[in-house]
């Protein structure tokens, strides 16, 4: 019985150790949050999407230069847990233009997770703040047509993409 109540023990802990880490900076998904918010009557994001993207790098999250740049887009792939709006969070994006390269960029935001139970709180985030949420997404088949040569453990991924152009469509 003591081996069984410390095996028990040892995986309570294991879980709270997982669980807080996935939690660990609440201040930066706050700031990524933010950055995805829109301004009111406008286009444009209130926050800065390179200023989030910058704390999880501080902080180790990601790596200081992205994973893959394609296109006007950088991937950043999460190098430890972190979670967003309590899903897991395992890709951001965020697209910018510093040299055109002959097509159409639109700046701004976004980013992928392992869904936690359902994405009714993604849903009504980009409802509210005019992204686009793709529920589910095939996260493998898009990593690999960035070329991100990445494996992500089976689940059930959304992606929630907040850029100029989603700002722009119809409701």
């Amino acid at each position: 019985m003591p081996e069984c109540r410390s095996r028990r023990l040892l995986g309570t802990l294991l879980l709270a150790t997982c669980c807080a880490s996935a939690a660990a900076d609440p201040g930066l998904e706050s700031g990524l949050i933010h950055a995805l918010h829109l301004k009111k009557g406008t286009t444009e994001r209130v926050g800065t999407s390179g200023k989030a993207i910058q704390a999880y790098v501080r902080e180790g999250y990601i790596g200081k230069r992205p994973d893959q740049r394609f296109d006007y887009t950088d991937y950043y792939l999460l190098k430890k847990p972190a979670s967003f709006m309590g899903h897991e969070l395992v890709l951001i994006e965020e697209e910018y233009i510093t040299q055109y390269i002959g097509c159409c960029v639109s700046p701004g935001a976004g980013v992928t997770v392992k869904v936690r139970g359902n994405t009714q709180n993604l849903q009504a985030f980009a409802s509210a703040q005019r992204c686009t949420l793709t529920d589910p997404v095939d996260v493998q088949h898009a990593l690999s047509e960035v070329a991100i040569k990445a494996r992500l453990p089976k689940g059930h991924y959304a992606s929630l993409s907040c850029r100029e152009r989603d700002a722009e469509r119809e409701e």
